[in-house]
């Protein structure tokens, strides 16, 4: 599995020929736009800032578009959305959290996350979390300090920081004693290379 960072919340995630996309920006959005295609697109709010899905489709490609709580399964891949809610760019509004079964892990993509106090539902089912994708920045989204208190309850394998700028992100990794991070173009990963790992950060550069 082949994980990119497009900035904001926006992720490419590769296994083989299967392309998804987390929060894609749409045109309106001060983010910039995704310049990939996916057969499936995962959008957490509808806010410009992720719901850019039409920007997703790229050639022939046209993704098969999850926008909300509920269990998916496309192509082998199994989705589960939570609802929380949000009041990202000052609207009261739903985030989904998406719990996703891709190659024998496990994938956890909190989305516009504005409090650390999770449905009791949401909660119970997201265990054993491999990579759990974590707004750090503030302005709508979780702090860097409760970001970091929940990625613990959590107990994820790896942490990857999102929707930060460079100040909320020196923050959070200092919170998380992980200042020396360097920020790496993709992560390349398999399930056997989680093995022994905790809660370990890792940031890709956009």
């Amino acid at each position: 599995m082949v994980i990119s960072y497009a900035g904001g919340e926006c992720f490419k995630v590769s296994q083989g020929d299967l392309t998804l996309a987390f929060n894609p920006p749409a045109k309106g959005s001060a983010l910039a736009s995704a310049k990939f295609g996916a057969d499936i697109a995962l959008v957490s709010l509808d806010h410009p800032d992720f719901n850019g899905s039409a920007n997703a489709a790229f050639g022939e490609r046209q993704p098969f578009v999850i926008e909300g709580p509920g269990e998916y399964e496309i192509k082998g891949v199994a989705v589960r959305g939570f609802a929380t809610p949000s009041n990202y760019g000052g609207n009261e509004g739903i985030n989904t959290i998406y719990s996703v079964a891709l190659e024998g892990m496990n994938l956890c993509f909190l989305g516009a996350l504005g409090s650390a106090e999770l449905p009791p539902g949401a909660k119970a089912e997201l265990d054993g979390i491999d990579v759990l994708f974590l707004p750090v920045g503030g302005n709508g989204v979780l702090e860097h300090a409760p970001a970091y208190k929940l990625a613990v309850q959590l107990e994820p394998k790896v942490i990857i920081p999102m929707h930060y700028d460079a100040g909320s992100l020196k923050a959070f990794l200092k919170e998380a004693g992980a200042e020396g991070t360097k920020a790496e173009e993709k992560l390349t990963i398999k399930k056997k290379d989680l093995e022994g790992k905790e809660a370990e950060v890792v940031v890709l550069s956009h």
